[in-house]
């Protein structure tokens, strides 16, 4: 894997089209900066983290949205958890999900850097788990799912029963890099995400449009 994730994700983006893109949006701060380059030293792992450009459209949909609950599956190294916490209103709370003590202690670090420490609530252990724990009397505002991709289907249903009406769902690594219309592609993966991308497209409890940003993002509306 010679991607790293600093680079551009999108099979579809030269690198000079997608500096170009972060240059004029809203580029990463020095603590952003920073976690992409300790992100980048892990090595091929690194290609997990999302994309900045991702980062920034996801702290600006949740201003947008006046989110004050959100929940997130898959933390990796923090950078999705930072930029939505950046967006929620001043007593918002992100509870995010993940399974691994060693990149969310690199997580941990740099919340407290970026002064957002007090708005995410990380929780270890199997996501599902802990989805189907929340309250289903304190609605969500938004999730995000960027996990085990053959989780996907049940990560969506659990956080859709807890979304409020209006509420959004963002879904990452929809387009797979490319492996969704590719026909040798057949590997437990790219069919879970064939299967899911099928199930939304044919949910009449969403609306929904799946946007070409980094490696492909869903975003789902509960009507």
């Amino acid at each position: 894997m010679g991607c790293m994730s600093n680079d551009p994700k999108s099979f579809q983006l030269s690198p000079e089209i997608h500096a170009y893109m972060i240059e004029h949006g809203s580029p990463p701060d020095a603590v952003q900066l920073e976690l992409i380059e300790e992100t980048r030293r892990l090595g091929g792992v690194s290609l997990m983290q999302i994309a900045p450009e991702q980062g920034a459209f996801m702290t600006l949909l949740t201003r947008l949205l006046g989110a004050r609950r959100a929940v997130e599956v898959g933390t990796f190294t923090g950078y999705s958890s930072l930029c939505i916490a950046r967006g929620l209103s001043e007593e918002g709370t992100l509870i995010t999900c993940d399974v691994s003590e060693e990149w969310t202690s690199i997580a941990r670090r740099f919340w407290e850097k970026a002064g957002v420490a007090d708005k995410i609530d990380l929780r270890l252990g199997p996501a599902v788990e802990t989805l189907h724990a929340l309250p289903q009397d304190e609605p969500l505002d938004l999730g995000f799912i960027d996990a085990d991709k053959t989780g996907y289907a049940d990560y969506y249903e659990a956080i859709l029963e807890r979304l409020r009406p209006g509420g959004v769902i963002l879904v990452d690594n929809v387009l797979w890099f490319g492996n969704v219309v590719n026909p040798d592609a057949d590997d437990d993966g790219t069919r879970a995400i064939r299967a899911f991308n099928d199930k939304v497209a044919a949910d009449e409890r969403v609306d929904r449009v799946m946007l070409a940003i980094s490696d492909g993002l869903t975003i789902v509306r509960k009507r």
